[in-house]
């Protein structure tokens, strides 16, 4: 599960910043229903996931909370794969 929500922590951003792509007009508002129907589907499900792996790790409210707020920063998607990264390799066994 905890692949899955590092796949979905990195889109959920990247859907953020194509949101915020719109806002600056380097992406034609014709796009902004389905791209921002897109965005808070990614959104609630990177909420559902994150809570869910959090539980899953038996990780504190001090881990999940920085989780939430880089939900909603953009480029905080970043540090995020960085500790997911850390984190999975912690749980992956060594090699022989």
């Amino acid at each position: 599960m905890l692949r899955f929500f590092r796949a979905l922590s990195i889109v959920e951003g990247l859907s953020f910043l194509v949101i915020l792509s719109v806002t600056l007009g380097m992406v034609s508002r014709e796009f902004v229903f389905a791209i921002g129907m897109a965005h808070g589907v990614l959104f609630l499900l990177y909420l559902v996931l994150s809570l869910l792996v959090c539980n899953q790790q038996n990780w504190s409210l001090k881990i999940w909370l920085p989780l939430f707020f880089a939900s909603v920063v953009p480029f905080a998607f970043l540090p995020v794969e960085f500790f997911l990264r850390k984190s999975s390799e912690k749980l992956a066994p060594a090699p022989a």
